[in-house]
């Protein structure tokens, strides 16, 4: 879903990285394999491209799918039902080309109201949608006055009163949009934080380098304040009027509050939370205290990062890729598109990605092509998961098709990525080239992989539980006989 664009070489040297020509650099120690063995259930499959799944609050019995063509799909006691609980595919096709598995435009986010179950709460049955759509009048155009495409919105919904497997699509209220020229870095993920505000990630307006028509300069959109792109945006998307008494101040448009604590609402965007993004494609809150939110952000050509996002802090991008200096343009340091010398902490003011006593979280791209978010795991089925980020890469390889996804899983505290063990698939990969879209997460905290090898308009979508690998009977027998040999062997 997320295309790397142009690729360049460098050598490592002692203490500084020298590029020689246009190619990939590999400047990070390979992921090595982990020692957790998780086994993929299978859900449901011939689906489209499924990319986020969430349950209403509470909810035990239902998780609700993102798929990018544009339908809402519904998990109920495991089982996929058969009727979309929404289809917005005339809504997002176009712009979304779904027959091209390297669009990142469609159907990409999915949030319920902390209310959502309450009678009493005007959040109650109450969900928002992110999507991609044809250019109306979007609340912050493109910048730069650049051609406009298309746009990304945040909309309002109710479920059916008749059926609460349904939206009501009559209830529809677009919030906010962004016009977009670029068909790439999107964000994705709308969420709620543990304060009860819609938070969301854009990407920085894409192309590459964050530059061109509709890139900000000098410094590129991330680093800008004055427009909304490459930032993490906080709001509270409920109608103000049924708010009426909130200290925080109503939008523009008039459609939804901004909180008085964002730490830009001065500026001429106060919606900002944090910014120096390149793509958050995936994020999410940790549900345990202090409920961190944890971002993956996508890298260019080189560095994958992982990220604890503060209010106001700045995240580096375009300035730095992971926590190694980036080049915008050709200089000194190298080619534009590549990274100069590693430089954590430096310079001041930009917040690197989480670290430990074991490293850094962030690879490069011998490891994958573009990091995919998931959820730090609270679940019960696998307890040494417990407080791991659970996250994955779209695809090993870029070309001449993206394939081969790969998942992992993140010591927040010690800062190390290992890969998962995946026993029951042949080399312990997943089969038939299936790349990683994103996660989903229960209301039990139990996880989910979702996969697909096909375009948005293809039938190769799967939905993995992840659950614990239980040897096979054949093999327990052998593991308790062979442990019986060593302990005769060891008595004689």
């Amino acid at each position: 879903m997320r295309p790397m664009g142009r690729c360049f070489v460098a050598v490592l040297s002692l203490s500084t990285l020298v590029p020689l020509s246009r190619g990939a650099q590999d400047v990070l120690p390979n992921i090595p394999k982990g020692n957790i063995a998780i086994h993929l259930d299978t859900v449901a499959s011939g689906l489209a491209a499924p990319d986020y799944g969430i349950s209403p609050p509470g909810d035990t019995h239902r998780l609700f799918v993102v798929e990018q063509n544009g339908l809402l799909r519904l998990v109920q006691d495991g089982a996929l039902v058969a009727t979309p609980s929404l289809d917005l595919q005339s809504v997002v096709q176009p712009p979304l080309v779904a027959s091209n598995a390297n669009d990142e435009r469609g159907f990409l986010g999915l949030a319920f109201h902390p209310g959502f179950a309450d009678q009493n709460s005007p959040g109650f049955r109450t969900l928002y949608t992110y999507t991609s759509q044809p250019i109306g009048s979007p609340t912050y155009p493109a910048p730069n006055n650049a051609v406009q495409n298309y746009m990304n919105v945040i909309s309002e919904w109710k479920m059916s009163s008749a059926n609460p497997n349904l939206v009501d699509t009559s209830t529809r209220r677009d919030l906010i949009s962004f016009g977009k020229n670029a068909g790439n870095h999107n964000g994705g993920t709308i969420t709620f934080g543990p304060d009860g505000y819609l938070y969301l990630g854009t990407g920085d307006g894409g192309n590459a380098n964050d530059v061109g028509a509709s890139h900000i300069e000098p410094g590129g959109n991330a680093q800008n304040l004055t427009t909304a792109l490459g930032k993490m945006l906080r709001i509270d998307p409920l109608n103000p009027t049924l708010t009426i008494g909130s200290a925080d101040a109503v939008s523009g448009n008039g459609q939804y509050r901004i909180p008085a604590d964002n730490p830009f609402v001065g500026g001429q965007v106060p919606e900002i939370y944090a910014y120096g993004f390149r793509n958050p494609y995936r994020f999410s809150f940790d549900t345990a205290a202090p409920h961190d939110l944890i971002v993956a952000d996508v890298g260019q050509n080189t560095v994958e990062e992982i990220d604890r996002v503060t209010k106001g802090g700045n995240y580096g991008w375009a300035q730095k890729e992971g926590d190694f200096l980036f080049n915008r343009v050709d200089g000194p340091n190298g080619l534009a598109g590549t990274v100069g010398p590693r430089s954590p902490g430096s310079p001041a003011g930009l917040i690197d990605p989480i670290s430990g006593p074991d490293g850094t979280l962030e690879y490069d791209h011998d490891d994958g092509i573009s990091i995919t978010g998931g959820f730090v795991y609270r679940g019960s089925a696998i307890p040494e998961l417990e407080g791991k980020f659970i996250f994955g890469d779209l695809a090993l390889h870029g070309t001449p098709i993206r394939a081969d996804g790969r998942l992992f899983y993140a010591d927040l505290q010690g800062g190390s990525i290992h890969e998962f063990l995946l026993p029951q698939f042949a080399n312990g990969v997943l089969p038939n080239g299936l790349t990683v879209h994103g996660f989903g997460q229960d209301a039990n905290g139990e996880l989910y992989a979702l996969v697909t090898n096909t375009p948005s308009n293809g039938t190769g979508g799967i939905i993995y539980k992840i659950v614990a690998d239980v040897p096979e009977p054949a093999s327990v027998a052998l593991l308790i006989a062979s442990i019986g040999f060593v302990v005769g062997f060891r008595r004689r």
